[in-house]
């Protein structure tokens, strides 16, 4: 077998770039819960100065996929990241956040027989039955512990309780795994049409966005002050230099989730290219669990048997809706069926 570096290399910048990510993310929230939108407009335009630079190269390259096409795309692409950063404002904790966006499969299965008319097995019907009852069961435990997690400088006495604003952020969730879907199939039926072109996509699904952010610049700049206000820490490679200069930790944050950010789309990008969709789904599970694990053991978030017996549920109907058990052992059975035919095949005779 042909040892492929860019798929080993994929799945390991997938580890460390979208972990990192989600570690740098929950950094952030501690500080302030409300930032979703600042680090929503903040991936948005680095990652379009990026493709703006290697991809588009200053707009002389043209787009093989029509402007107008990418219109919906680019609507839809933005309201579900807008909702699941801004979800975060709503008393919603990491894990839960986490394990709610791991319904993808269910979603999808949904605007798959909506939309579509598809009709699926068994096998994936039962799959997404147990995502589902993971997902109520993770979402209803955390019902029963909901806190206010507003930033300091920002809370206001309101007439709704706390748990009328977690609901608010259940429901951008449950929004946001929708539009995904939608955004999926859409996203499906563009690329039959024009090919795929993976970087033009990713540089114009975050280009075009940009406009949209001045609806919430009061918010953006409110909560930019917040991260330029934060405690002030050195920068370690300066103060080796004899330099002493100070940087806002959140701010410090918000750069390394930009980075760690480009790094995980980068990555997840070069995976399915270079492997097996069986191969691209185990990654990015396991990812996901590992990035879930670090959560509770790191940043000490409450995660009861419940909320275990839920996640269980969900990373278990994730294997089994995509058939990785019996593709592993089918991937098994030729891989020894190819070696005994070999083992067995004759042996060229010597020349004399």
């Amino acid at each position: 077998m042909a040892f492929n570096l860019k798929a080993l290399l994929g799945m390991l910048f997938v580890f460390i770039g979208c972990c990192s990510n989600v570690v740098f993310l929950e950094l952030i929230i501690q500080i302030d819960p409300g930032a979703g939108n600042l680090i929503t407009f903040a991936q948005f335009l680095f990652i379009a100065l990026e493709g703006l630079v290697f991809t588009s190269k200053f707009f002389t390259v043209s787009p093989k996929i029509a402007l107008k096409d990418y219109a919906i795309l680019v609507l839809l692409f933005f309201g579900a990241n807008v909702c699941n950063n801004y979800a975060f404002n709503f008393n919603i904790p990491m894990p839960l956040h986490m394990i709610f966006r791991s319904g993808s499969l269910m979603a999808n299965m949904i605007m798959g027989i909506v939309l579509l008319k598809k009709r699926y097995s068994l096998r994936q019907y039962s799959s997404v039955a147990m995502i589902t009852a993971g997902i109520i069961l993770c979402t209803l435990v955390s019902s029963g512990d909901v806190k206010d997690n507003t930033h300091h400088s920002l809370r206001v006495d309101t007439s709704y309780s706390d748990f009328f604003w977690w609901s608010v952020g259940i429901s951008l969730l449950t929004i946001a795994l929708l539009v995904t879907a939608y955004m999926g199939i859409y996203q499906e039926v563009i690329y039959k049409r024009h090919g795929k072109h993976p970087n033009e996509a990713l540089f114009y699904t975050h280009m075009l966005p940009l406009p949209g952010f001045f609806i919430m610049a009061g918010n953006i700049v409110q909560h930019f002050g917040i991260a330029m206000s934060s405690e002030p820490v050195a920068v370690p490679l300066l103060g080796a230099i004899g330099l002493e200069w100070k940087f806002p930790l959140m701010l410090f944050y918000l750069l390394c989730n930009v980075i760690t950010q480009y790094v995980c789309i980068s990555a997840v990008y070069l995976l399915t290219t270079e492997c097996a969709s069986l191969t691209v789904t185990l990654v990015v599970t396991l990812r996901k669990f590992v990035s879930l694990l670090f959560s509770i053991i790191y940043f000490r978030n409450p995660f009861t048997l419940n909320h275990w017996l839920g996640t269980v549920l969900v990373f278990f109907g994730t294997i089994l809706f995509a058939n990785v058990i019996n593709q592993l052992k089918d991937a098994y059975q030729a891989r020894v069926s190819g070696k005994q035919r070999f083992d067995t095949a004759p042996k060229p005779k010597k020349v004399q």
